[in-house]
């Protein structure tokens, strides 16, 4: 096994690292090498139930802090998370495969998003009402929600775990969070910044189990009052079916499946580029990922061969190694999901012009590498523009008129970002407004950021993470009408 630069490999509830109940051990795999990374502990729903009994005890103490003696901690989490980064990006790139420049831009993000939470708590305003009735007088007052449960992807390990335990904690809540069994390593990281930040036993806790496990725990123990869940559509709609017992709160950002729309005005060449990057960064195994590119058909011809082009330049490897740009997929999984894709598509009539299959050579003999790909000439049917994709693959279309090319970006039943290339201010402000996506990047093929918020539209999920919206989500409204003396 590879040294880590983490300590523990434990859970870590009401203050302190512990063996799961079970004794159980879960092996990380790093995606390059097909290396056992760890064995870390596994624990079940009775531990969760620790975990959130931890959590209702700590949280009337909590609670009664003011959001500037909260913000102290969330300060001190970012700071200790900056310096660290070159040890934490290192983890990441070992049990995640992304490469060392894009974990440490996470990592930082992360360290962004605590401290921009840790200020925002300080604005969780309430409101005075003007009276209908001179005798009375009315205020609305902020209450945090309580107990949440949170349960994180191993897209992105730290950020996505990050945008849900800052909100919460700078709104007065105490929280139980789940990373991905894929990706503990980050998880345990970040618990270990929070002990060293010395923040009060039992107000954040991490639990390692079977997913399914934890999430019955947290939607069916009443002390949890909200579940905060990215992850796929699928088990996002069975948590909303659970939430209805309890009439629990929810925070979904699910599935995704981004147009990436090139109107004639914009530079090819440029956009080409800039969509190249965007697409393969982490394998196409982002949310937000493009993964439907309607080209115009005066540029598509352009477009594509440029694109083509880039694609064979990104050197593929192992994430620790120099000028790396595209590391491995997360598992084996994955990587047997987009041949599958690729053979759909291609057996429908659409062309393969780069990638398509493992990439050759003694480095890749293991690791769970799958090559950039570009596809041409797909049809409607194929499963790539329908499904999720998740994969380093991209669908080139043409198309020809405005209203067309709005409707078929609308055509899934997803809406969670969208990307328009154009530099007419006409075009940018009608697809801004016909686009039924969450998150519209216009020129901008890197949108999320810790002040604007991110979440989606239909299937992609309900609610909003980071921004002010983000801290509202962790936020009960209470409103209170005074009748006054005499």
């Amino acid at each position: 096994m590879s040294a880590l630069p983490v300590k523990n490999r434990q859970l870590f509830i009401n203050g302190a690292w512990c063996e799961s109940s079970t004794g159980n051990k879960l092996p990380v795999v790093n995606p390059a090498t097909e290396e056992t990374l760890a064995d870390v502990s596994f624990g079940n729903r009775a531990d969760t139930a620790k975990a959130v009994a931890a959590a209702s005890a700590a949280l009337p103490g909590w609670m009664k802090l003011t959001p500037y003696d909260r913000a102290k901690f969330l300060k001190k989490i970012a700071d200790l998370m900056r310096e660290r980064a070159d040890a934490i990006s290192r983890v990441m790139t070992m049990e995640q495969g992304k490469p060392l420049v894009e974990a440490k831009g996470e990592v930082m993000h992360s360290a962004d998003t605590f401290e921009w939470f840790a200020e925002e708590g300080k604005r969780a305003y309430g409101q005075v009402i003007p009276p209908a009735n001179a005798a009375k007088r009315h205020m609305t007052i902020k209450h945090p929600v309580g107990v949440v449960g949170a349960i994180a992807p191993w897209n992105f390990p730290l950020t996505l775990l990050c945008r849900k335990i800052a909100p919460a904690l700078a709104a007065g809540c105490t929280i139980v969070a789940k990373p991905s069994e894929l990706t503990p390593l980050c998880g345990i990281a970040l618990f270990e910044l929070i002990e060293d930040a010395k923040l009060p036993p039992g107000v954040a806790n991490m639990v390692l189990g079977p997913g399914e496990e934890v999430a019955t725990e947290f939607m069916e123990n009443p002390a949890v009052r909200k579940v905060s869940f990215t992850g796929s559509t699928r088990v996002g709609k069975i948590l909303m079916k659970q939430a209805a017992d309890q009439v629990k709160r929810l925070s979904l950002e699910l599935g995704g499946h981004a147009p990436f729309i090139v109107f004639p005005d914009a530079d090819p060449e440029v956009v080409a580029k800039a969509a190249v990057l965007g697409k393969f960064r982490n394998n196409g195994q982002v949310c937000i990922s493009p993964s439907r590119f309607f080209v115009h058909q005066d540029i598509a011809k352009k477009f594509t061969e440029v694109a083509v082009e880039e694609a064979k330049k990104l050197k593929l490897g192992n994430g620790l190694e120099d000028g790396v740009v595209v590391g491995p997929m997360i598992e084996q999984k994955r990587v047997d999901a987009t041949r599958e894709l690729i053979a759909d598509a291609t057996g429908k009539g659409a062309a393969c012009l780069t990638g398509g299959g493992r990439p050759k050579g003694s480095a890749f003999e293991h690791g769970y590498f799958m090559e950039p790909t570009i596809l041409r000439g797909v049809t409607p049917d194929a499963k790539i523009l329908t499904d999720e994709p998740f994969a380093p693959v991209m669908p080139v279309l043409d198309f020809s008129k405005l209203d067309e090319v709005i409707a078929a970006a609308n055509s899934t039943k997803y809406g969670l970002a969208a990307y328009v290339f154009t530099n007419d201010l006409s075009i940018a402000w009608r697809m801004a407004e016909g686009l039924e996506a969450g998150i519209i990047g216009l020129n901008d093929p890197v949108p999320a950021t810790p002040q604007c918020p991110f979440g989606g539209m239909k299937e992609s999920g309900m609610g909003r993470e980071l921004a002010h919206e983000g801290l509202e989500a962790y936020l009960e409204t209470k409103y209170v009408s005074m009748m006054l003396r005499g």
